[in-house]
């Protein structure tokens, strides 16, 4: 006598679209839920004493503290002076990265040319630029804003033109057969194909856009707010420094929401069928 073996199907199988939303819900939750439960018991760990205050400051004194400095006016116009600096020199880089990336994608032999160039320049460290970048320009925003584009330019051009590169052959070759012209080709096959590159391409840079303008204020700049972290760490004044550095944090998640939102908006076939 067999036995008979029944399969039932999951609740991901009969209803998918309700089992995404469900893990929808609980990546949000977990998202909020976690950095709660740390701040949390920081705090409980600075107000019994288990951490010392000088050092670690309790969250609500953080946030006391910045609740003084935007009062006071030196945040906002710290803010607002990084933020100029990252979004010029980000919009900048990122559209000449592009640019170079899709050029040299297509073409075999501009990436023979200069791709051995690029690719030693991008194994320099870009703070290390910032000394002959105000050796030329001088004191300023240029060479703050010129350090930012060119960090941002590398990994956007490495990125973009891997995807252009690696557009199958076999799409290039469905379009001929149906007689597309080059215009056709690249506004068909490779521009779509490469645009979800671009926008990997673009969160990473974002991130790379913040790093750097922190560490070039720490070295030059009366403003900003890597400046205003090293000058409350040369005051010896611990409160100031956690308001930049969660200041930065959340700048660091704003952008790449944005640039991720802005991707899933105009590119929603790249997107999973589950998050659409």
């Amino acid at each position: 006598m067999s036995a008979t073996l029944t399969v039932r199907p999951t609740a991901a199988e009969i209803d998918p679209v309700r089992t995404a939303r469900r893990r929808r819900r609980l990546e949000r939750a977990l998202a909020v839920l976690t950095p709660l439960l740390v701040l949390v018991a920081w705090e409980i760990a600075a107000r019994t004493g288990a951490i010392p205050v000088r050092f670690f400051p309790a969250p609500t004194m953080i946030v006391s503290t910045a609740g003084d400095m935007i009062r006071s006016g030196v945040l906002l116009d710290d803010l607002g002076a990084t933020l100029r600096r990252v979004v010029v020199g980000f919009v900048a880089g990122s559209a000449a990265g592009a640019a170079a990336g899709l050029a040299l994608g297509l073409s075999g032999l501009a990436r023979a040319a200069f791709d051995p160039f690029l690719s030693a320049l991008y194994s320099v460290p870009k703070l290390a630029l910032l000394p002959l970048l105000l050796l030329i320009f001088g004191l300023g925003e240029t060479p703050l804003v010129l350090l930012v584009a060119l960090s941002v330019f590398f990994p956007t051009w490495i990125t973009c033109m891997a995807g252009v590169t690696a557009i199958p052959e076999g799409y290039r070759e469905a379009a001929r057969a149906f007689g597309a012209s080059r215009w056709d080709m690249f506004r068909h096959v490779l521009w779509p194909a490469f645009l979800p590159q671009l926008f990997v391409a673009l969160r990473l840079s974002v991130g790379v856009a913040i790093l750097v303008i922190v560490g070039a204020e720490f070295v030059q700049g009366s403003s900003g707010v890597g400046f205003r972290i090293w000058h409350s760490w040369s005051l010896f004044q611990a409160r100031p420094m956690y308001v930049g550095i969660c200041v930065i944090a959340l700048l660091g998640l704003l952008c790449t929401t944005l640039v991720t939102a802005l991707g899933r908006r105009l590119l929603p076939w790249a997107q999973p069928a589950n998050r659409r």
